[in-house]
Order: structure tokens, then C-alpha cells, then sequence
């Protein structure tokens, strides 16, 4: 039987709206800025972000609503998270001065992000807790399951985070020199592939931007597309 043009376009819209849903956008700054992470200070202020509050089959997870949203220069890219929490789940002790291996047994928010479009399987991942530590990591996934996961790698990024107790919300900003994720020049309509994460509390909870329908964060044909565009906002 021949669709109706009702339903052709309901079959177009949904399509439309699968785009959109798994697009994120990263606004052109014209310079450098300091690391805030305050959504309200006049480097942010305005900028508008993707939202996300479900796990990793899509299911919701009620009072830990998640905003990240993106900036970028002409040598940086920028995310600043903002994490509705129940709990805080902290790695025991003081914060370490440098990179934290295996730091996502505890809170933390996440970045996997690509350039390469013909090995979507090869990506770079960042983390950050609530106090600041952090670790990036050169992924390369194999089909194999022998995966080549380079905690030793460095990016050269650098964090900020804020934690708001009494209403019980925690900020990361991140700021990732571009060189360390693509050969190409930035310019507006170049394009990542990128998923974002977060860990957090006790009882775990996992969150994802876009669902990966596993209980492993890495599934490279899950990610969404990350866009420099221009500076309007």
C-alpha cells in the first residue's frame, strides 16, 4: 500500500528530530578565555548545550539532569558540564596533583571524542571528578577485543571544577587544545563524532548523552556529531 503524505512526513520529521537529538553544537569565541566553570560568567552566559537525564539503555534517571555545552578557538575546544547529583562518590584521600589511571571508578564526567570518520573505533577520552582530578586517555578499539587503551598519553588540557553543596550541583569545565584531537585546521562546519558520560554516586549510576544500549561506555557506532559553527549563538 501507498503512504499517505501524512505519513511521509511524520516519517521525515522523526528523522529530522533523530538529527537534531544527536547533534551538539560548539559556538566560536573570538579568544581564549580563563577556565570558570560557572555557567553564568559572560564566557558562557547564553551559550546553549544539549541536556540529557537517562542511562545507557535510555532509561531515566530521575534528579541528576546533565546540561554540556561547547565553545571553541581557533586552538581550543571547550566543555563545561553541569551535574545534578543525589551523592558524591570521591575517591579517598587528597586530590592527586597529576593524572588519576582508572579514575572512573569514582564521579565522573566524561568526554569521548574523534576526528576520524574512517576509523570511527580510534577516539580520545577525558574524565574529570567533582575535586578536579582528571585523566585523558588515546583509545583504539579492536574488533579483536585486544583494545589499545593509552592511559599515558597527554593531551595537554586543562580543568576547572565548582562544587555548589547546597544545591547539590557540580560543574567541570574543560578546555582541550584541538591539535591533540585532529590534523585538520578548525573552522566552522568541521565536524567530531563525540559522546558524553557521566558516573555518579552510590548506588552507580551511568549516564549517557547518547544511549550505547550496553553496560560498556565505548561504542563508537553510538556517538553523536559535535559542530564548530560560527559565533552565533
Amino acid at each position: 500500500m501507498k503512504p499517505t503524505r501524512g505519513v511521509l512526513c511524520a516519517v521525515m520529521l522523526a528523522g529530522v528530530l533523530a538529527a537534531a537529538e544527536s547533534q551538539a553544537v560548539s559556538y566560536r569565541v573570538p579568544e581564549d578565555s580563563p577556565l570558570t566553570a560557572d555557567p553564568s560568567s559572560p564566557h558562557w552566559k547564553g551559550v546553549r548545550g544539549v541536556v540529557f537525564e537517562h542511562g545507557r539503555y535510555g532509561e531515566s534517571i530521575p534528579r541528576h539532569r546533565t546540561e554540556v555545552r561547547s565553545l571553541w578557538t581557533g586552538r581550543n575546544l571547550y566543555f563545561l558540564f553541569t551535574c545534578s547529583y543525589d551523592n558524591l562518590y570521591l575517591k579517598p584521600g587528597e586530590p592527586a596533583a597529576g593524572e588519576t589511571n582508572q579514575l572512573w571508578n569514582w564521579d565522573v564526567a566524561e568526554v569521548f571524542i574523534g576526528s576520524d570518520f574512517d576509523n570511527i573505533r580510534r577516539y580520545k577520552e577525558f574524565e574529570v571528578s567533582p575535586r578536579g582530578e582528571w585523566i585523558d586517555l588515546a583509545i583504539e578499539l579492536d574488533p579483536g577485543g585486544k583494545h589499545h587503551i593509552d592511559w599515558q598519553w597527554n593531551s595537554g588540557f586543562a580543568t576547572r571544577t565548582r562544587i555548589e553543596e547546597q544545591r547539590k550541583i557540580w560543574h567541570v569545565e574543560m578546555r582541550i587544545p584541538i591539535v591533540s584531537l585532529a590534523a585538520w585546521t578548525p573552522e566552522p562546519g568541521r565536524t567530531f563524532r563525540v559522546n558524553f558520560y557521566r558516573i555518579q554516586g552510590q548506588p552507580r549510576r551511568f549516564l549517557c548523552w547518547q544511549p550505547v544500549h550496553q553496560n560498556w561506555f565505548h561504542q563508537p557506532e553510538a556517538f553523536g556529531t559535535l559542530v564548530l559553527a560560527k559565533e552565533d549563538q
